[in-house]
């Protein structure tokens, strides 16, 4: 069942973000010439998928729930990607859009992704990040001092 519910939210929430809406608002507004950088568009697609996969997977097997707040992971889950970086899921619904800004090169599109990554970054330090310390305590506290939140550090 928690595996249903994990696809579900993988559906409804990074699919409205990433790929609904995006796509269904495409050929709107001015166009910016990224010229040969369109073709990045094609790894950070593929990163950005795999990342946002991995993360669901994590959740799932390691945390014993979904992303959804409303049936949160029992564990802490720190492999994976999470030994990278603390938000894993969101970096990797934000290099989607910044592939989709890449290959269809609308402005709105880059303005999109900052907004989404706003109400990412708000989400985060106000909701889930309190939620957490009160969840995990010190573990969760070690996991802060140990993983960025957004831009990996790779040793």
């Amino acid at each position: 069942m928690t595996a249903l519910k994990s696809l579900l939210f993988l559906l409804v929430a990074p699919g409205m973000v990433a790929g609904y809406i995006p796509l269904a608002l495409l050929r709107r507004g001015p166009q910016i010439e990224t010229g040969f950088f369109a073709y990045l568009a094609f790894p950070l697609w593929a990163i950005g998928g795999v990342v946002l996969l991995w993360s669901f997977w994590n959740f799932l097997i390691q945390g014993r729930g979904t992303p959804a707040p409303i049936d949160a992971p029992r564990e802490l889950v720190a492999t994976g990607f999470y030994r990278y970086v603390r938000n894993p899921m969101y970096v990797g619904v934000l290099l989607i859009l910044i592939g989709h800004f890449l290959w269809f090169k609308f402005a709105w599109l880059i303005v999109y992704a900052c907004i989404i990554f706003l109400s990412f970054h708000l989400f985060t330090t106000l909701y889930e990040e309190p939620t957490l310390r009160k969840n995990f305590g010190a573990s969760y506290e070690e996991y802060l001092r140990r993983v960025p939140r957004w831009i990996p550090r790779f040793k």
